[in-house]
C-alpha cells in the first residue's frame, strides 16, 4: 500500500468522523427544536389556563369580599361587601347557573322545601301537586310529609304576639356615639349592628318566629258588603312564639350623613337590597350596613326564623324622601312646594323610580311597608287640621313610591290619638276617622310592656317595645327587667358604648 493510499484511508476516516460528528450536532439542534417548540406549546397552555382562572377567580373573590377595594376600611365584623359601580348603584338581576340548570320538578322540590320550611305547608303541597310527575314516589312522599307535618302544627295565643323595634343600625360607634347632643341621643335611641345580630340570633334560638301584621288580622269584606277587621290564627310547631319587628325612619336622612350610618339603599347585581356606605377616610362600598341585608342573610340560613317568608316593617316619613334618595316635592326644583333650605334635586324623578324599584324588590323579600307620619309628627298633641295637613303630604310623596296602599301607621314618639279605650268613629277628636278614611287599619305606640294588643271591627293596635341603647342599658345594669323574655341582655349590650346611657 503506498503512502498515497494512506493518506487517502485518512482522509475518508476523517471526513467519516466529520460526518458523524455534524449527524450529532444536527440531531441535537434538532431535538433543541422540538423543546423549545414543546415550551412554547406549554407556555401558552399556561397563559391561557391563567387568563381563565383570573377571568372566573375575581368575580368569585369579589362577591365574597376577598377582593375589594375598600376591605382594609370595613368593619371586621361585615359580610358581603361589594364595590360600588361606576353608576352608583350595582347591576340588575341576573339568573344563577345553578337555578337555569335545574328540571321543573328539582325547582319544584327547591321551592316546596323552603315553603315547608317556612311553615307554609299548604303551599308546598300546592308546589308539588301542580308538577305533572304527581305519581312520582319521590314527589308524593315529601307531600306525605308535608302533610304529617302540617297536622302537628298548633295554633298560637293570638293575644300574646310582642313587637320588637329598631331605628337605623350604628355602622361606627366611633363616629356616632360622640359626647354631643345629638352622638348623646344616637346612644340611647339607635342600636349597633353587633346588637342586633345578636338579638336575631337569641331570639331565633328561643323559638321566636317573625310574622306580619296582616298574619295576625285583615279586613274582610263580610255578607253585607261592609269590610271589618278579621282576627286570624297563625299555625307553628309547638313552643315557636310569633313576634312583629319594624324598623322606624328607613330614610336616611340629610343629617345623619358623615356620622356612622349608611348613606341609602340600593340593589346588588342579583337585585337584592343593599346598603351604600361611606368610611370615615370617604370610602364607599355597598354591603350589609343596616337591617335588611343582615336580616334577609340571617333568613337564609335560618328560614324558618320567617313565617311564609315574612320579615319586618319598614316605616317611612317623607319630608326628607325615602330610603336616602330625596325624592319630596319639597326637593324638586320644578314644583312650587321647593323648600328654599333644601338642595333641589335634578334628578328627583330618576329616583323616584329607583324607589319604586327598591320598594318592589322589598316587598318580594318579604317585607311590610309603614306610615311614620310625612313630618314625624306627635299625632297626640297635633290638631285635626295639621294632622290631615301631614296625611296629605304622605299621600302625595310617599305613598306612590310603594307598590301597594299602605294600611300601617307606626306613631312617632309611639304617641298615639286615644288611650287604652277602643277607637270609636267620633272619638279621639276626629283623628281616628280621618285616618281610618286615609286607609289606615293596623296602628302601633310605644308600650314597654311584654304585650299590648287591641281587636277592633276596624282596627287592630299593638304596642311596640324599643330595643334602643337606653332599653338595653337599663337591663344592662340591672335597673330593670324589660327584656330577659326575648334575649340575655349581657350578650346582646355593646360595651363599646359610652356609659351611662340617659334618655335624651
Amino acid at each position: 500500500m503506498t503512502e498515497h493510499d494512506f493518506e487517502e484511508i485518512n482522509y475518508q476516516k476523517k471526513m467519516e468522523e466529520h460526518r458523524k460528528k455534524m449527524e450529532r450536532r444536527m440531531e441535537k439542534r434538532r431535538r433543541d427544536r422540538q423543546s423549545h417548540i414543546l415550551l412554547f406549546v406549554l407556555a401558552l397552555i399556561l397563559l391561557f389556563l391563567a387568563f381563565i382562572g383570573f377571568r372566573f377567580a375575581i368575580p368569585y373573590l369579589q362577591k365574597r369580599n376577598l377582593l375589594t377595594p375598600n376591605k382594609e376600611s370595613a368593619p371586621a365584623w361585615e359580610t358581603d361587601i361589594q364595590p360600588l359601580s361606576s353608576e352608583g348603584e350595582t347591576g340588575e338581576e341576573e339568573n344563577s347557573g345553578e337555578s337555569s340548570s335545574l328540571s321543573e320538578k328539582e325547582k319544584a322540590m327547591k321551592t316546596a322545601d323552603l315553603q315547608a320550611k317556612q311553615y307554609d305547608y299548604d303551599d308546598a303541597i300546592a308546589t308539588l301537586n301542580a308538577l305533572s310527575e304527581t305519581e312520582d314516589t319521590e314527589v308524593s312522599s315529601k307531600i306525605t310529609e308535608y302533610e304529617e307535618a302540617k297536622a302537628k302544627l298548633v295554633p298560637v295565643d293570638m293575644n300574646n304576639i310582642t313587637h320588637i323595634f329598631f331605628h337605623i343600625l350604628i355602622v361606627d360607634t366611633d363616629r356616632a356615639l360622640k359626647d354631643t347632643h345629638q352622638g348623646r341621643q344616637y346612644n340611647s335611641v339607635m342600636t349597633t349592628i353587633p346588637e342586633f345580630k345578636e338579638v336575631i340570633q337569641e331570639m331565633y334560638d328561643r323559638g321566636y318566629v317573625m310574622v306580619h301584621m296582616h298574619d295576625i288580622a285583615e279586613m274582610q269584606e263580610q255578607p253585607d258588603g261592609t269590610k271589618k277587621m278579621v282576627k286570624k290564627q297563625i299555625m307553628l310547631p309547638e313552643g315557636k312564639k310569633p313576634f312583629v319587628m319594624s324598623e322606624d325612619d328607613v330614610n336616611y336622612y340629610i343629617y345623619m350623613q358623615g356620622s356612622g350610618f349608611a348613606d341609602k339603599m340600593v340593589l346588588d347585581e342579583n337585585g337584592k337590597p343593599k346598603l351604600q356606605y361611606t368610611d370615615k377616610d370617604g370610602n364607599v362600598s355597598v354591603g350589609d350596613y343596616d337591617l335588611v341585608p343582615i336580616l334577609d342573610a340571617f333568613v337564609e340560613e335560618h328560614p324558618d326564623f320567617a313565617y311564609h317568608g315574612h320579615k319586618a316593617i319598614l316605616a317611612f316619613t317623607g319630608y326628607n324622601g325615602v330610603l336616602g334618595y330625596r325624592t319630596d316635592e319639597t326637593f324638586d326644583p320644578n314644583s312650587p312646594a321647593l323648600d328654599p333650605k333644601n338642595k333641589a334635586n335634578p334628578n328627583i324623578e330618576e329616583d323616584k323610580e329607583t324607589v319604586k324599584k327598591l320598594t318592589q324588590a322589598l316587598k318580594s323579600d318579604g317585607y311590610e311597608f309603614a306610615s311614620h307620619s310625612w313630618g314625624h309628627i306627635n299625632f297626640s298633641t297635633r290638631s285635626l287640621e295639621a294632622i290631615q295637613k301631614d296625611t296629605d303630604r304622605w299621600e302625595r310623596n310617599v305613598e306612590p313610591l310603594l307598590p301597594d296602599p299602605c294600611e300601617i301607621l307606626l306613631y312617632p314618639f309611639g304617641a298615639d290619638i286615644g288611650d287604652w279605650h277602643p277607637y270609636q268613629s267620633g272619638q279621639q277628636d276626629g283623628k281616628f276617622d280621618l285616618l281610618e278614611n286615609a286607609g289606615f287599619h293596623y296602628f302601633c305606640n310605644v308600650d314597654s310592656t311584654q304585650v299590648w294588643m287591641q281587636y277592633g271591627d276596624q282596627f287592630l293596635r299593638q304596642g311596640r317595645r324599643n330595643i334602643d341603647g337606653y332599653r338595653l342599658y337599663e337591663s344592662y345594669i340591672g335597673k330593670a327587667d324589660r327584656l330577659s323574655d326575648l334575649f340575655d341582655v349581657k350578650k346582646v349590650f355593646d360595651t363599646r358604648r359610652p356609659t351611662p346611657i340617659n334618655w335624651e
